[in-house]
């Protein structure tokens, strides 16, 4: 069977360092060890390489349309779905998906699509184009509900999964008192409720890209006279260890928010959480998206409500003083994505849908 994954921007320098380009290029690696896979992807020039048994290429000829960069197209992407047996896209209402889904369904090719809540113009914008697809692989049992399939025999959750050989509980611990947020910049992502909330002699560290200028200006403001450092973007190995030394690794998300962040999905599962348990480092996360089907509340970390920063402040101070329920956390964490969060998981579930199980 081979199979080719379609992604707007492959991960990476030359690409994204989005959470949906991490996961697809995860994947992909994962099931190149199963299977014939290649992952393609677009760029405003073309490249091929190797990484193991997975097969890369970006496409030349790239035109955006209307000029965004995760709603790309090329003609050179004809070829790499008639040379597929399973072709599976990564963001559903964008042109080169819709475009794949009916060159593949004319070809008689399985066609699959996982929606990362992405988008851009696509026919979607006039017309549903769920039936061009015949499965649609969910990140989340909360992605399946936002998108109206949770009755849909067509539709199943994959979860996500974790390099735990990356991403994994060190040798030798050496934890500090301080907090950890990995993600972009962005007025949904909740990170001046985690400023707000930081209690006196904690610190806190702020890993991933400014994404909005104009929020990350203001959290440098709500910043001043606090232990907060932007780390702005690290390697993977930089961010493994800030994982490995922090005393919990915090995602407080919002639906909405005083900075006019106002959004239904704000986070389709959580990924940042995934890695920092796999390093063995409990996790908080708001009661928001498909966070809760990661952390298991008082056993891996904690669930708040959204939008509350006392609540935060109480769970990160109940940590700081405890140091054997953060080691217990941790281990527990790590042991839970073991069992469920794994790649080769994903990639059993993945075959599973293009069977149409």
């Amino acid at each position: 069977m081979r199979v080719t994954h379609v992604v707007p921007a492959v991960f990476g320098s030359v690409g994204a360092l989005g959470g949906a380009e991490r996961y697809a290029y995860e994947l992909a690696r994962a099931m190149s060890r199963r299977t014939p896979t290649r992952l393609v992807s677009f760029g405003d020039s073309a490249g091929r390489w190797s990484d193991g048994d997975l097969h890369v290429r970006v496409l030349p000829r790239t035109h955006y349309i209307r000029g965004n960069r995760f709603n790309p197209i090329s003609a050179a992407l004809v070829g790499e779905i008639l040379r597929s047996d399973v072709v599976h896209c990564h963001q559903k209402n964008i042109l080169a998906s819709s475009l794949s889904a009916m060159l593949a369904r004319a070809a008689h090719r399985t066609i699959v699509v996982t929606d990362h809540g992405g988008g851009g113009f696509d026919f979607s914008w006039y017309m549903s184009t769920n039936a061009l697809f015949h499965r649609h692989l969910h990140v989340s049992e909360f992605s399946r509900l936002s998108a109206g399939q949770s009755t849909e025999p067509s539709s199943s959750v994959l979860l996500a999964g974790v390099d735990t050989t990356t991403f994994a509980v060190p040798e030798t611990r050496m934890r500090g008192s301080r907090v950890l947020f990995a993600g972009r910049l962005l007025a949904h992502k909740g990170v001046h409720d985690l400023i707000e909330a930081l209690p006196a002699g904690l610190g806190l560290d702020i890993v991933g890209p400014e994404s909005d200028p104009t929020y990350a200006h203001a959290l440098r403001g709500l910043a001043e006279g606090r232990d907060v450092a932007f780390l702005g973007v690290v390697r993977d190995l930089e961010l493994v260890a800030h994982y490995q030394r922090a005393l919990c690794v915090v995602l407080p998300s919002t639906y909405r928010n005083r900075f006019g962040a106002d959004t239904t999905v704000p986070e389709l599962l959580g990924q940042t959480l995934l890695e920092g348990m796999s390093c063995g480092t409990p996790a908080i996360a708001t009661d928001v998206g498909g966070m809760p089907e990661t952390v298991v509340e008082g056993k891996t970390g904690f669930i708040i409500p959204p939008g509350d920063p006392s609540a935060l402040r109480d769970r990160l101070e109940l940590l700081a003083g405890s140091p054997s329920l953060v080691e217990d956390l941790g281990s527990r964490a790590a042991e839970h994505i073991r069992i469920g969060f794994t790649w080769d998981r994903v990639v059993e579930r993945c075959f599973a849908g293009y069977a149409g199980r």
